[in-house]
C-alpha cells in the first residue's frame, strides 16, 4: 500500500533514460533500456567468459585462455559494457550515483545466479580501492555491489582482508601490458587463515582486460584459497 502511494507521489523513473515507468519493479529500468543492454550468454569461453561472435555452439576455451590461462578459476559478466549499461556504471562511479548499485546488483545477481550456484562459494570479496582513491571517491562501488549480490545469493562478504596496499594509476588509459604491470604487487591479504580452503567470488564492476582481478586472484591463491571465481556487472567488448 505504501509503495503504491509513493509511486503516485513520486512516479518511478528509469535509472537509465529517466522516463516514467509505472510498475517499475525492483530494477527501475524500462523495457526499452533493458532491451538495449547486450546480455552475455553462450557460447562463451569457459574460463574468462568472453562471448564468441557466433550464434550457436557450445562453450569452449578461447585462444587467450589456452595459451595463457588467467589466474582465476572462471569469470562471468552479466552484460557488455555498452549502451545503457555503460551509462549507468559511469554515473555510479564518476557522478556518485550510489543508488545505482542496487538495480545493477539485482540485474547481475539474477543473470549470474546459475554461475554463482555452480561455484558453491563460501564468501564474496570485493576488489578493494587504495585508501587515497577511496577518500577521493568516498565509496567503493565493488563493495556496494558485493553487498547486493551477497543478499541475493545468501553469502557472507569479507571486507578488509584483501587490501590494495600500493597506489596504482587509473587503468582506463593503459594498454593491456601496462595494466598488468600497473597492478602487479598492489594487493595483499591481512589474514590468510580466513581464506584457506575457501571458494571465493571476487566482485568488481567492469571486466576489461582482467588484469586487476587476475592479480587479486593470484594473491588469494597465495593465501591458499581453493577457488577464485570472478563476477562483474559488465564486460568490455574486446
Amino acid at each position: 500500500m505504501l509503495k503504491a502511494l509513493l509511486d503516485v507521489v513520486f512516479p518511478p523513473r528509469c535509472h537509465a533514460c529517466k522516463t516514467f515507468i509505472p510498475g517499475a519493479g525492483d530494477l527501475h529500468i524500462c523495457a526499452t533500456c533493458l532491451d538495449a543492454c547486450t546480455l552475455i550468454g553462450s557460447p562463451l569461453c569457459k574460463i574468462c567468459g568472453i562471448p564468441f561472435r557466433t550464434e550457436g555452439g557450445d562453450d569452449h576455451l578461447c585462444g587467450g585462455c589456452i595459451t595463457a590461462p588467467p589466474r582465476f578459476t572462471a569469470a562471468r559478466a552479466a552484460a557488455l559494457f555498452s549502451g545503457p549499461m555503460r551509462e549507468m556504471i559511469h554515473r555510479l562511479k564518476y557522478n556518485r550515483r550510489v543508488q545505482l548499485c542496487r538495480p545493477l546488483g539485482l540485474f547481475a545477481g539474477e543473470r549470474l545466479l546459475p554461475f554463482a550456484r555452480a561455484a558453491a562459494a563460501d564468501l564474496i570479496i570485493p576488489v578493494p580501492l587504495h585508501v587515497k582513491r577511496l577518500r577521493q571517491r568516498t565509496f567503493n562501488q565493488a563493495v556496494l555491489l558485493a553487498e547486493v549480490l551477497a543478499r541475493q545469493w545468501r553469502l557472507p562478504v569479507s571486507r578488509g582482508n584483501l587490501r590494495r596496499t600500493r597506489w596504482t594509476e587509473p587503468q582506463i588509459n593503459l594498454s593491456a601490458a601496462e595494466r598488468v604491470a600497473n597492478v602487479r604487487g598492489a594487493f595483499s591479504v591481512s589474514d590468510p587463515s580466513l581464506l584457506c580452503g575457501k571458494r571465493i567470488i571476487l566482485v568488481d564492476d567492469v571486466y576489461t582486460t582482467g588484469s586487476t582481478v587476475a592479480e587479486c586472484a593470484r594473491i588469494l591463491f597465495k593465501a591458499d584459497a581453493a577457488k577464485v571465481y570472478v563476477v562483474t556487472i559488465a564486460r568490455a567488448d574486446t
